[in-house]
This record gives C-alpha cells, sequence and structure tokens, in this order.
C-alpha cells in the first residue's frame, strides 16, 4: 500500500448538511456526490444509478428516521474520498449501513483503511456491532468467483473492492443482481402479460395506481406493505433492521421524495377483503428526465403470494411510466440472486443483467 505521506497530509473531517447545494459550506457535500457517482461509473462501468446533489440532500436534510452522517478523506481542501452513514431511528436497531468512496484516482492509498475506522469508530460509540456495506462490479469480468452465504451468485474474487472487504473482516452475505430494461422497446409483452396476471388474481385483487403524495384513502394501506419491506425480503446473512411504518411516517417519506425533486409513480395491488395494500412496485426519476428510471421497492406481501401480482404491479406501472415519463430510457432495479420469482418476472418483461452488487458484513468487537 502506497504510504498516505507520498501524496500529502490527509486528514478526515466531518461532512457538514448544507442548507442547499449552492450553499458556502456545500463543496464537500457536493464532492461525496461527484465521488459516488465516479465510483460507481468506475465499478459498475455505467451511469445508471447516477445521482444529482439536490437529490441526497433531500434525503439527508429529514433524519427522523434515519441518521445519516459521512466523513471526506481532504489533503487540504481536496476531497480524496468520504463515507456515508445510514443508522435506523428505531429503537431495537442493530446495524450500520455506510458506503465508502474514493475518487478512482485516489484508490488503493491508505484512504480506504482511513475511511473504514471512521465508520467502526462510529459503530462503536454508538454501541452497534455490525456494519454493513455493498460493493459493485461488472457483469463481464472475468477470473475466478467469490458465492456469498446464501449459495446464490457470485462476483469476482479478485478485484480490489473484494480483496480490500475480505482482508478488513468482511464476508460475503449476499449478492444483488442489477437488471435493466429498455423503456424504448415495444411493450405488446408487457401489456399481454398484466392482462393475463390481472385475470389469473382474479376479483379479490384490485390494481390502483397513483403518483405521490400517497392518497389518503390508500395510506395506511401502503404503511402496512412498506413496513413488510424489512421483514418479507430474501437477506441472506445480513441483518435488517425491523422499520415499523404508520401514516404520519409515509407522509414524511412523501414529503422527502418531493424536496428530492423526485417524481415517484406507485403501482399496488389492494386486497378489497381486507383493504390492505398486497403488493407494490415503485419507479423514480430526479428531475434530468432523461437519465435511468430507478425502482425503488417492489414486494409482495408473503401472505399474497401466488397470485401473479408481482406481474401485475411491475407490468402496470411500466406502462404507467410510459406516459408520465417518455423521456427516460431505461429502469435500473436491484435484486437477490436467491429471489428468483421476481428474477423471473423481471426476465420474462425483458430486464437484462448490468452489475452485480455484493452485500458484505462485519461484527465488530464493542
Amino acid at each position: 500500500m502506497t504510504d498516505l505521506a507520498e501524496t500529502g497530509v490527509v486528514t478526515v473531517q466531518r461532512i457538514v448538511v448544507p442548507e442547499t447545494t449552492e450553499a458556502a459550506d456545500a463543496r464537500v457535500f457536493v464532492e461525496m456526490v461527484r465521488i459516488a457517482n465516479a465510483v460507481c461509473l468506475e465499478d459498475a462501468g455505467h451511469d445508471y444509478l447516477r445521482e444529482e446533489p439536490d437529490e441526497m440532500l433531500g434525503f439527508w436534510q429529514d433524519q427522523t428516521d434515519w441518521t445519516q452522517l459521512g466523513f471526506a478523506a481532504m489533503r487540504g481542501d481536496e476531497v480524496l474520498g468520504a463515507v456515508k452513514l445510514m443508522i435506523s431511528n428505531e429503537a431495537d436497531a442493530s446495524t450500520v449501513e455506510f458506503d465508502l468512496m474514493v475518487d478512482p484516482p485516489h484508490r488503493g492509498r491508505g484512504l480506504e483503511e482511513l475511511l473504514l475506522a471512521e465508520v467502526e469508530r462510529e459503530a462503536r460509540e454508538r454501541g452497534f456491532a455490525t456494519i454493513q456495506t455493498w460493493t459493485l462490479h461488472r457483469p463481464d469480468a472475468g477470473g475466478p468467483r467469490l458465492q456469498p452465504s446464501t449459495g446464490w451468485g457470485a462476483i469476482p474474487a479478485e478485484d480490489a473492492q473484494t480483496k480490500f472487504q475480505l482482508a478488513n473482516g468482511f464476508t460475503l452475505e449476499q449478492v444483488e443482481r442489477n437488471s435493466v430494461f429498455d423503456l424504448t422497446g415495444d411493450f405488446s409483452l408487457v401489456e399481454r402479460m398484466l392482462a393475463e396476471a390481472v385475470a389469473i388474481a382474479g376479483d379479490d385483487y384490485r390494481p390502483i395506481q397513483w403518483t405521490s403524495p400517497t392518497p389518503s384513502e390508500y395510506i395506511d394501506g401502503y404503511a402496512y406493505a412498506l413496513s413488510r419491506m424489512s421483514t418479507d425480503v430474501p437477506a441472506g446473512g445480513l441483518v435488517i433492521d425491523e422499520q415499523h411504518w404508520d401514516a404520519a411516517r409515509v407522509e414524511r417519506r412523501d414529503a422527502r421524495l418531493k424536496a428530492q425533486g423526485l417524481t415517484v409513480s406507485v403501482a399496488a395491488v389492494l386486497h378489497v377483503p381486507t383493504g390492505r395494500v398486497a403488493a407494490y412496485n415503485e419507479l423514480v426519476i430526479g428531475e434530468d428526465r432523461s437519465g435511468a428510471t430507478q425502482q425503488y421497492g417492489t414486494l409482495v406481501v408473503k401472505e399474497h403470494r401466488g397470485h401473479r401480482l408481482g406481474t401485475i404491479v411491475k407490468c402496470a406501472n411500466l406502462l404507467r411510466w410510459r406516459e408520465l415519463v417518455p423521456e427516460s430510457p431505461r429502469v435500473s432495479t436491484f435484486n437477490a440472486e436467491e429471489n428468483r420469482h421476481m428474477l423471473d418476472i423481471n426476465e420474462a418483461i425483458g430486464f437484462v443483467p448490468a452489475s452485480y452488487a455484493g452485500a458484505w458484513k462485519k461484527v465488530l468487537e464493542l
């Protein structure tokens, strides 16, 4: 490893959350976003995961449900790397999630270790033993592969990100597939799949749609479905803190998404006998509508599986999105490799792999 002294004195400082991205103290925050995008482009080989500074700032400025903080590795006024942490504010939270990002030209010079030390210090001071993070990998990377504890999927075993995680005591607990769908192509298959799925689901399940904010008549049912995202999705060996939702939290989330400048389309299925949302899919884009669309949550609540509800919400939202945001060329989404049901739906619709993510866990001694 190259000595940090070769690049001059490097310090670590807490990242200020500015009032706006144009504020005098916003420079380091904006640089963190630039570096995050550069890392995604370098590691995944595409820019489908790009975020804008205002998007990220809108999320950081609401700390009601999540504590978010960051540290930057600085050489004078130059930002060489950053790490951002996200901690649930639930009373029984037990984990720290983090993204460690070193500007690609400065990788491998000890900055990664410097920033990881801040994560571990922060976790210990808050009493959290488990820290978790993700790495991105290109789909065409060759060489030996490393499998997670689930046995599903694999990532390159000898690239720099994998070696760093292993050398620092992390274990690979899950692999996620990043898939993309071409929004500029023919939608006849999507229309046919939707019609077939609605017929199979039957009268107990009613498709509904809205653009954020959530309509009052659905907000309680949607809160219930959102709460199940932390309990019903495959987690591999990761620790997922359970999230509790009510109407007030949905309203806070809707306000935060608006502050981020995001347009959010929700396709859901209402279980008519109970009035609860049984499945949902979210498509999201920032103010630049010519970029990639992100799929946020997609979930079929466990007790409602087996009725083609996943196909309904995915296909219905793709068709709706084509009308809402015709400028966006593609949708990007992540699914655990062991989540074959959702991947089967994606593949049938026409999603193709764009990159892969490794999910890593480390248990600290407190």
